[in-house]
C-alpha cells in the first residue's frame, strides 16, 4: 500500500481495505469471533474493538485540531512510547463486552470516521503542519495509519493465526 496523495485516492484506500476485512469477518463463526488467539491473546472482538477505539482517538484529535486545541497524544496520559501500555487498557476496556456490541461499535465507528474524511479538504488532509497537533506532519499522516493500514494489518495478522496451515 502506497501512501495516498489525494482525498480521493485515501478514501479509496479506507474503503478497499475496509471491505477486504469485513470480507474476511463474514467466514467467521461468531464462537471463532471470541476464541482468544486471533492476535496474541486477543479475539477478534477484541481487535474489532481496537480499530474501532483508534478510529474513535483519531476524531478526538481531529476534532481538537478544529478547535485550536493540542490533544494529547495518543490519548491522555500516554506518550506514543506506551503505545503497548494504551492497546492494554483498550483491550481491558472492551474485553467484557458483548460481541454484538463490539460488532455494533466497530462499524459504528468506521461511519463516523468515513463520514469525517469525507468532510475534511484537500488542504486539511495533505498541508503539512495545518493544525498545531500535527506538528511537520499532514492529517493524512494520522488517518492512513487509524484507517486503511491498521485494516490492512489486523486482516493479515489475524489470518497469519487463523488460517494457520
Amino acid at each position: 500500500m502506497t501512501n495516498p496523495t489525494t482525498k480521493d485516492a485515501l478514501l479509496a484506500d479506507i474503503r478497499t481495505e475496509r471491505a477486504a476485512l469485513e470480507e474476511f469477518l463474514v467466514a467467521l463463526t461468531p464462537q471463532q469471533m471470541v476464541l482468544s488467539g486471533a492476535i496474541a491473546e486477543w479475539s477478534v472482538k477484541d481487535v474489532l474493538a481496537h480499530l474501532a477505539e483508534w478510529e474513535q482517538l483519531l476524531l478526538v484529535w481531529y476534532q481538537a485540531g478544529l478547535r485550536g486545541e493540542v490533544p494529547p497524544l495518543p490519548a491522555p496520559g500516554y506518550k506514543w512510547a506506551q503505545m503497548d501500555d494504551l492497546n492494554q487498557v483498550i483491550y481491558e476496556k472492551y474485553r467484557d463486552r458483548s460481541l454484538e456490541d463490539v460488532l455494533a461499535y466497530f462499524r459504528e465507528s468506521y461511519l463516523q470516521v468515513l463520514e469525517a474524511v469525507q468532510a475534511m479538504t484537500e488542504d486539511e488532509l495533505f498541508t503539512s503542519g495545518r493544525y498545531s497537533w500535527t506538528k511537520k506532519n499532514a492529517l493524512a499522516a494520522y488517518v492512513v495509519p487509524c484507517t486503511s493500514e491498521h485494516y490492512d494489518w489486523a486482516r493479515q495478522e489475524m489470518r497469519k493465526r487463523l488460517w494457520k496451515e
